[in-house]
């Protein structure tokens, strides 16, 4: 975001809420300039809106729950908040957090409202910055420091111990996300059997527990405005947790689509990963290792995990869309990644 409306757009009718009941309640938490605010609508993702609301030159984000949503599980607006405001004094790259509303007669659901980190997102296709290849290649490596500046953030120092679920979370992710498919599957795809049964037998231990982000996409970090190689925002937290560090690699490595690719898998690329001079996936996971220090005796299975985990998500994105409970146009070709994403998890195995 390189000006305080890049990306943003009028708020669609289905996703509006009282603009004056937000501002006189966040009034009553902290000093505002004058009158009420413009509010657009951050277009992209598929869980939680997003809004900026204007006062003069002050950026405020405002987060919300999809319309009519109600699970807490799915879309837990405290919890979110939560572990930014635990963040922020340890890891630096998280937006500062104003206040928390949990009182639904405000806008008819929960949200929170926090500083916009001002700088540039890089979009689906493009980085949004002028850089030579040799500083998008340095632009790759600075992300992976991020990603292990993350991994090395003190659960304690954040408050939040309570956040995960202990020991074997590797075994829990492969159950959940193996039970996921099954509920989600469709005529059109694969049925991930074999996948599903190598990941189980081919499981390794948790390498270690910390707080991880479950979502670390270059689509959701911030540039510095005055510096395209400097990370200043990291955001999206709505998945993260306690759990294992290489599980989180591998889940960001899956949305990872490099220049050699095929051509149908750059077809479904989410990010400007395979722009000249990107490091590529090898190269990353050896940075990473270098600067953690965790190396896995199997890297194959974080591999196919995350493939599996975004075929999933995938799917049920799809499966809404099969049973019109969604008339998104977006969604109508979700099966065909989850088809190339099994070809790529049986190839890995194969050769592993």
């Amino acid at each position: 975001m390189t000006s305080a409306t890049d990306g943003a757009r009028p708020v669609r009718d289905e996703d509006a809420f009282d603009v004056p009941a937000v501002d006189g309640w966040l009034r009553q938490q902290t000093d505002l300039p004058a009158g009420l605010p413009e509010v657009k609508q951050f277009s992209g993702g598929a869980s939680n809106l997003t809004y900026l609301l204007r006062y003069g030159d002050h950026d405020l984000i405002l987060r919300r729950p999809p319309a009519g949503t109600k699970a807490k599980g799915a879309h837990d607006m405290g919890r979110e908040y939560r572990i930014q405001a635990g963040l922020k004094p340890v890891f630096p790259y998280v937006p500062a957090m104003l206040a928390h509303c949990s009182d639904d007669a405000v806008i008819g659901s929960e949200f929170y409202v926090m500083e916009r980190v001002v700088g540039t997102i890089p979009g689906h296709h493009q980085l949004g910055v002028d850089l030579t290849p040799e500083q998008t290649r340095q632009l790759g490596f600075t992300l992976v420091d991020t990603l292990v500046d993350l991994h090395q953030v003190d659960p304690e120092r954040a408050g939040l111990t309570d956040l995960g679920r202990g020991e074997g979370y590797v075994g829990r992710q492969v159950t959940g996300w193996s039970v996921r498919y099954r509920k989600a599957k469709t005529w059109n795809v694969p049925s991930y059997e074999r996948v599903m049964a190598w990941l189980a037998e081919n499981q390794p231990a948790d390498v270690r527990t910390c707080v991880i982000h479950n979502d670390f996409r270059l689509d959701n970090v911030v540039l510095a405005p005055d510096d395209p190689l400097r990370v200043v925002g990291v955001l999206d937290w709505e998945l993260a947790t306690l759990g294992d560090p290489l599980m989180d690699l591998g889940s960001a490595l899956a949305y990872w689509v490099q220049a050699d690719d095929d051509w149908a898998f750059r077809r479904f690329r989410l990010q400007p990963s395979d722009v000249p001079g990107m490091i590529t996936r090898d190269e990353i996971v050896a940075y990473y290792t270098e600067r953690s220090g965790l190396k896995p005796e199997n890297w194959a299975f974080y591999e196919v995990f995350g493939l599996f985990r975004l075929a999933v998500i995938a799917q049920q994105i799809y499966y809404r869309y099969h049973h019109k409970q969604t008339r998104n146009p977006r969604f109508k070709n979700f099966w065909l990644p989850v088809n190339l994403l099994e070809r790529r998890c049986r190839r890995i195995i194969r050769q592993a």
